[in-house]
């Protein structure tokens, strides 16, 4: 009975700010794509890995907050009925590229948030890590990819405006950036981490790793390719 009662009360607490984040999100960049959904869902992906690893591995929490956070929280601020409804959305109205890429940014990115709140939980907490993400991985050559991408977005955003193409047209051409730029950075931190030795479960890691940061980057080129062409005096 304690541990309904307590999966009642963080579940309440999840409903709720899944809410307030979700319409917040919302009301900044607008419905046109399930931003706020797809936000919810990553975020709860990383905090049940890292909230599991510390809770399970870490600190003897009791049965009845592990049920309140993992289960009762998490469960009701994550959404997966939301995005398959969203999704079926945007298949009926014709947005066949915009429903393709929020099924595969879902399952990518919440995939690589559970796994990454692992690890982060993992090494804070019991130095059981992945070695070559840590002084092996070689940041400076990680961020050049990502500060490429974010490029080469500001640079397509602004030609999408400029040549006026539709929003199927540009969906093709930003998920050919991130799928190039990810692609090419996996292989060449591939051939440059010896650690890894081209094992199946370290080319994923680092596959996911750049995947990750490369939709960062994306999102933030687009947003400053579209300020820059508001700022164009000529368009």
């Amino acid at each position: 009975m304690n541990q309904i009662i307590a999966i009642a009360l963080g579940g309440s607490v999840g409903a709720v700010t899944r809410f307030l984040v979700a319409n917040g999100i919302y009301t900044w960049l607008g419905r046109s794509f399930p931003h706020g959904t797809l936000f919810i869902n990553v975020s709860g992906s990383f905090l049940m890995g890292f909230l599991t690893a510390l809770m399970l591995q870490r600190f003897a929490v009791a049965v009845e907050y592990r049920a309140a956070v993992l289960v009762g929280f998490l469960g009701a601020y994550t959404t997966f009925s939301t995005f398959a409804l969203e999704t079926l959305n945007l298949f009926e109205e014709g947005s066949l590229l915009k429903a393709g890429l929020n099924i595969f940014l879902s399952v990518v990115l919440c995939l690589a948030a559970v796994w990454i709140g692992m690890i982060v939980g993992r090494q804070l907490f019991t130095g059981d890590s992945y070695p070559w993400l840590g002084h092996g991985l070689p940041y400076l050559h990680l961020g050049l990819g990502v500060i490429a991408a974010f490029l080469l977005t500001v640079l397509a955003e602004y030609l999408f405006h400029r040549f006026n193409l539709s929003l199927e047209m540009r969906a093709v051409g930003l998920i050919l950036i991130l799928g190039l730029i990810t692609i090419a950075s996996t292989l060449w931190l591939a051939f440059n981490l010896t650690e890894i030795r081209f094992e199946f479960h370290g080319l994923l890691s680092l596959f996911i790793i750049n995947a990750l940061f490369g939709v960062a980057a994306v999102w933030l080129g687009t947003v400053m390719g579209n300020w820059l062409w508001q700022l164009n005096p000529s368009r």
